[in-house]
């Protein structure tokens, strides 16, 4: 059968009503745009695996297929290989957790665990709470199962605990069922704040007033710069807390294997889940990761990804006070982004196209909000340009933002005006997806 356009999709009216909150997020769509050789693009958090030696790979693949073909290419367990989650309590160590390799679950990346969760805990209707602004895809997950994410507000160091308790009574005097709060403490996507310990133990202590489940994500917490961020909150709080972690960031997201850490009776729901929804996670990829994090010194290299990304972090700061000096923009000790904040007349989502032309891209700041505020922000990532890239990526940028403020200072000039004149809302060049 033959269509045209998605306005002539013969099956839209037999889709499931939670394939609403199904839409390709703005992050997705300029993936098409950074792959351009000739844009700088500091808009997708992708990590710079170039970083990463080939040998160690390469050693821990052929050892795989030299010595454990039989188990790697066979199907496996649905909670994971068990050495990998031995391996993987190593690696939460260093952050303070200490548990059990029966209480670790194996996932198709962290992302992957993200739906598992909401798949076990989300209605329609239900509310999520989340920091605002927060992870994209994240949003896209728990709307897709008809779920409202409603924010919380952030300032410089995560969550604010008294705003976070102002929107817990909003929302209980609304008669609202709010299921957990997602919470990314540490280098928080897209903030790059990290939110000090103090105010973790704050934060752990109103969910457990208002019995509300922390879900705790940490994709960078080992990729700090200066100074290693305060322990997970997991190291503190078993019963309240499901932990989500990844190898994406600290090794390399081909492979797809994450993991969550979750109290008894929600373990072995995950793992159910985890079942119904591939069965088990990949084998292969479980035991190349398994093989390298035995036999290379995967310490050493997470080292060298924080002396990498902190040189592309100075880079980008530097450009920004060199260029943009009057705007404001947080300051990350570890992580992959910077939250720019512009005048408030201004659009970041309708400069986008502009700033296209001029051969840079960036993420507008919307697409963190489930609520369309966000306007006047940007996320800056310096994870994958090289540092003279970072540096003429911010020149073109501000040649874009200082555009626009010389084109609202004309307008205030010559007469009212209400908005700037910009391409129609929503719309993305043709190359951008």
């Amino acid at each position: 059968m033959q269509t045209q356009g998605n306005n002539m999709d013969p099956w839209r009216g037999l889709y499931a009503a939670r394939t609403a909150g199904l839409a390709a997020s703005e992050v997705r769509a300029l993936f098409a745009v950074a792959s351009r050789p000739e844009v700088v693009s500091l808009a997708g958090g992708m990590p710079f695996v170039s970083a990463l030696p080939k040998e160690l790979l390469t050693a821990a693949v052929e050892r795989t297929i030299h010595d454990r073909a039989a188990v790697a290419l066979q199907y496996g367990s649905g909670q994971g290989m068990p050495k990998l989650r031995e391996q993987i309590l190593e690696v939460m160590a260093l952050e303070g957790i200490h548990a059990g390799v029966d209480d670790l679950v194996v996932t198709t990346g962290s992302q992957h665990a993200l739906e598992l969760v909401a798949k076990l805990f989300l209605d329609p209707g239900d509310v999520v709470l989340a920091e605002g602004p927060s992870y994209v895809t994240a949003i896209t997950v728990f709307k897709s199962f008809q779920a409202e994410v409603v924010h919380s507000p952030m300032d410089d160091q995560g969550l604010i605990p008294q705003g976070l308790r102002d929107t817990i009574a909003r929302l209980r005097a609304e008669g609202r069922r709010m299921k957990f709060l997602y919470t990314i403490p540490s280098f928080q996507n897209p903030m790059g704040v990290t939110m000090p310990w103090e105010r973790r133990m704050e934060i752990l202590e109103i969910a457990r007033q208002n019995e509300i489940l922390v879900l705790e994500d940490n994709p960078y917490g080992l990729l700090y710069f200066d100074q290693a961020p305060p322990h997970a909150m997991r190291s503190v709080e078993e019963d309240g807390v499901i932990y989500l972690g990844t190898f994406s960031k600290t090794l390399a997201p081909g492979f797809r294997v994450g993991w969550a850490v979750a109290p008894h009776a929600i373990r072995e729901k995950l793992i159910l889940a985890n079942e119904a929804a591939v069965l088990s996670p990949g084998t292969f990829a479980q035991t190349v990761v398994s093989e390298y994090l035995s036999t290379a010194d995967w310490r050493g290299q997470i080292d060298t990804f924080r002396g990498v990304y902190r040189e592309r972090r100075d880079a980008l700061l530097g450009a920004l006070a060199e260029q943009l000096p009057t705007l404001s923009w947080t300051v990350p000790n570890g992580g992959f982004y910077v939250w720019l904040t512009l005048p408030a007349h201004l659009d970041s989502k309708a400069m986008l196209p502009r700033a296209v032309k001029e051969l840079v891209a960036y993420t507008p700041g919307t697409a963190f909000f489930a609520d369309g505020t966000g306007r006047n922000a940007m996320r800056l990532s310096f994870c994958y340009p090289t540092p003279d890239f970072i540096r003429e990526g911010v020149r073109r940028l501000a040649t874009v933002i200082n555009g626009e403020l010389a084109l609202l200072t004309e307008f205030a000039q010559t007469g009212p005006v209400s908005t700037l004149p910009s391409e129609p809302e929503g719309v993305l060049p043709p190359y951008a997806g």
